[in-house]
């Protein structure tokens, strides 16, 4: 069963056209960080990394560039990076104009002593680590003006962007990791952090267990600690598949609110579920790419 990768794109509801290019880009993400991890001594992190970067690069998801807006007009972001051997994991919240937020949570992981870093502190610690400052608006796309324009004036338009983009993987040697990215919610309030960067929220893997990560409603999810949830029931023996599920069932039941989730066990079983209308995802194992915008409803190709 291993190594294997899972995507997802966010969970919300999008028109067919925003769907349609979240499917394409999900399946170009998940090639991406196949590459790492099918080589020989390809690594869970390295494949996390490189297909949530993917997502960042493109305009078509919340994170990075065409990330939301917030009141104020401007890209705050977040981001969590974690590895399941020593449990080492880093994250950053409310950072602006960095083109790959992932990475510098790589960084805080690999380069500090803390796990999160937050505002200001994140960017001058991005700087200070040779990572180069965008100029302010470089990540703003016209789509996500328009978004915040209706949320401002309680119009039905562009659907905002939904959802942190993420990625778990199990590789070879049976390390697992998870990666996640997002600009949160359109029209929050400046300073607001998710789920994405929260351990056992927005994501949690340990190579003893598996990996998740979550997506949908912040606030939601945070209250359910979605990825605890369900990395818990994996733990207890529960099917991934079956946890994934059972747990984003529970946040809507309990909270309200909609969430989605990705998870991979040890030994390569993969889940995908969502309460949510919609959610782009991608799989990879066993010599094949899987990809769709609703579960059960999937293109298939050899890989």
């Amino acid at each position: 069963m291993l190594p294997a990768l899972v995507i997802h794109g966010g969970a919300g509801d999008v028109d067919e056209k925003r769907a349609l290019a979240k499917l394409k880009g999900v399946q170009i993400a998940a090639r991406e960080g196949w590459k790492l991890l099918n080589q020989s001594g390809g690594s869970a992190l390295d494949a996390v990394e490189a297909a949530v970067r993917v997502m960042e690069d493109d305009e078509n998801f919340n994170a990075g560039t065409g990330s939301v807006l917030n009141l104020d007009g401007d890209v705050e972001m977040d981001a969590l990076i974690m590895e399941g051997h020593k449990l080492n994991a880093g994250a950053v919240a409310a950072m602006r104009d960095v083109k790959n937020a992932v990475s510098v949570a790589r960084l805080v992981m690999e380069k500090s002593e803390h796990i999160l870093i937050v505002g200001q502190g994140a960017n001058r610690f991005a700087e200070a680590h040779g990572v180069p400052r965008l100029e302010p608006g470089a990540l703003i796309t016209d789509y996500e003006i328009n978004c915040l324009e209706d949320v401002k004036n309680k119009r039905k338009g562009n659907a905002p962007g939904v959802g942190t983009v993420g990625a778990v993987a199990v590789d070879k040697e049976g390390r697992v990791a998870v990666a996640l990215s997002t600009g949160g919610t359109c029209g929050k309030t400046p300073g607001r952090v998710g789920d994405t960067p929260l351990l056992g929220c927005g994501g949690y893997c340990d190579e003893a267990v598996g990996a998740v990560a979550s997506t949908g409603h912040g606030e939601s999810i945070t209250k359910a600690c979605l990825a605890s949830t369900i990395f818990n029931l994996m733990k207890q023996g529960v099917p991934v598949q079956d946890a994934a599920e059972q747990s984003c069932e529970f946040l809507t039941a309990r909270t309200g609110g909609t969430a989605g989730a990705i998870a991979v066990s040890k030994d390569g079983h993969l889940a995908v579920a969502h309460t949510t209308d919609k959610m782009s995802w991608a799989t990879v194992s066993n010599g094949e790419l899987r990809a769709g915008v609703k579960w059960g409803e999937e293109v298939v190709e050899k890989i």
